[in-house]
């Protein structure tokens, strides 16, 4: 079968075909596992370099994903899978509202389409957010079942995109299924417009002996989950019976709750002898305003039941970032 991954060549898109290849099969449309004989990855463009664990079946593929018939193209097979992590990230939605539009809703409708237009009923895994979550009637507490008034454009494109996956399941277009993420850490490489970008500059910065600014206070709390079990939390979505997930198709994935104060306790307890960059409060309006408006802690009842991985602890977080980065 062939698996699609849009955003496939950022971070987790990468680390995710990487433990697709390693895995070597999926759960096709017909419900039989499927041996995985080609891996497209699609994004705005292409890594630099290509990485050495892509073997003959790794396709890259740059486009833009809200012209609808480059999207066509690449749902070519009855027997796929896919997995729609393209998005532009929050900070750059608030920026840049058409952007995000283009991209996000109108993006996440050219790929749902492009399934739809299929034989098959391929499964669809969309990355969703917590940011869908918001307002002044928001809990103190987020679970799956809570309303969503999303507080920046990029939560509420997230949200239309759920209850699209929901409505094309409904109608059979699709088996479709939302992974509803909390903020991935540890992200190597530079920042991006990401609100959140901080949380991982936080540990990856010191950890390289480079200073880092935090935008916001040390007592700011944000729910937190390794890219490792992000990556396999996908994965073990896909593969879930669609009986088991009913009408409502949104997972929201286990997750740590801890303090920025609680993020630098982990980042001195594991980095030991390190010399560590300095960690400097910088607040910035900008992010405050959008990291106050995201849900200070979240259950995942359903994620649990359904046997979601979450990691083991935030310690093991930042030690499986040291093993894999540095």
């Amino acid at each position: 079968m062939k698996v699609l991954i849009t955003g496939g060549a950022g971070f987790i898109g990468l680390r995710l075909a990487q433990a697709l290849l390693q895995r070597g099969s999926l759960t096709a449309p017909d419900g039989a596992q499927a041996a995985i004989d080609s891996l497209l990855l699609f994004d705005v463009a292409a890594p630099a370099e290509r990485p050495a664990w892509a073997d003959e079946r790794v396709v890259f593929q740059s486009g833009d994903i809200s012209d609808a018939a480059t999207v066509a193209g690449l749902v070519d097979r009855d027997d796929i899978a896919v997995f729609h992590l393209a998005s532009v990230v929050s900070g750059g939605g608030e920026k840049d509202f058409d952007l995000a539009i283009r991209v996000n809703l109108h993006g996440g409708l050219n790929v749902f389409e492009a399934c739809r237009a299929r034989g098959g009923l391929p499964r669809v895994v969309f990355a969703s957010s917590i940011a869908v979550f918001g307002g002044a009637g928001m809990p103190a507490v987020v679970g799956d079942s809570v309303k969503q008034t999303p507080q920046t454009t990029y939560g509420m494109t997230k949200t239309v995109c759920e209850l699209l996956v929901n409505d094309y399941t409904r109608k059979g277009f699709f088996d479709g299924r939302s992974a509803r993420l909390p903020t991935v850490i540890v992200r190597p490489g530079k920042p991006n417009q990401a609100a959140s970008s901080f949380v991982s500059g936080l540990f990856r910065e010191p950890l390289n002996g480079e200073p880092c600014k935090i935008p916001v206070a040390p007592e700011t709390v944000m729910p937190v989950l390794g890219y490792r079990s992000i990556v396999d939390g996908f994965i073990a979505l896909h593969e879930v019976e669609g009986a088991a997930l009913g009408d409502d198709r949104a997972v929201s994935l286990p997750s740590f709750t801890v303090t920025v104060a609680e993020m630098i306790e982990a980042l001195r307890r594991v980095g030991g002898a390190r010399a560590l960059g300095e960690i400097v409060f910088e607040p910035d309006p900008f992010i405050e305003q959008i990291v106050a408006g995201w849900p200070k802690d979240a259950s995942y009842e359903r994620a649990t039941a359904l046997g979601l991985p979450k990691d083991a602890s935030l310690d093991a977080i930042v030690e499986a970032y040291i093993e894999d980065y540095l």
